[in-house]
């Protein structure tokens, strides 16, 4: 992580941190000690200052009983995101031709993007969709 550049992006998951720190009742000591670091350093995360690795996150979602979307939720999109899935997707169907393939890129953006429980919300729609076209 050496030389990210932070953004807006870290900066509202920052903020995201701090609000559920206080509603939990946490120090920044006492959560910087269960990540093995300073309160300096949570506080830069908190400030958006340093980017939060996802084992962090995962951790402080855990100690606060928040899943990890809500940091998420309602976050910044840059325009040099928001194109890559479907330049991906692109690439795949035309390189074979396949909309199998162009599928297997969607499924797999999508297992590596979308929560559980969305995940399978889509999957259950797929089998219905699935079942009306091969009638």
């Amino acid at each position: 992580m050496a030389g990210q550049k932070t953004d807006q992006r870290d900066v509202y998951v920052g903020q995201r941190i701090a609000e559920q720190r206080r509603k939990a009742s946490l120090t920044q000591k006492r959560v910087a000690e269960s990540f093995g670091m300073s309160a300096a350093q949570l506080q830069k995360y908190e400030k958006g200052t340093n980017r939060i690795s996802a084992v962090h996150l995962d951790i402080f979602s855990r100690m606060t009983g928040v899943p990890l979307e809500y940091f998420f939720q309602g976050a910044p999109r840059l325009d040099e995101t928001s194109g890559g899935f479907s330049e991906t997707a692109q690439q795949a169907y035309r390189a074979e031709g396949s909309l199998q393939n162009l599928a297997e890129a969607v499924a797999r953006h999508l297992s590596d993007t979308l929560p559980d429980t969305v995940r399978r919300d889509i999957a259950a729609a797929a089998q219905v969709l699935s079942k009306r076209l091969s009638d």
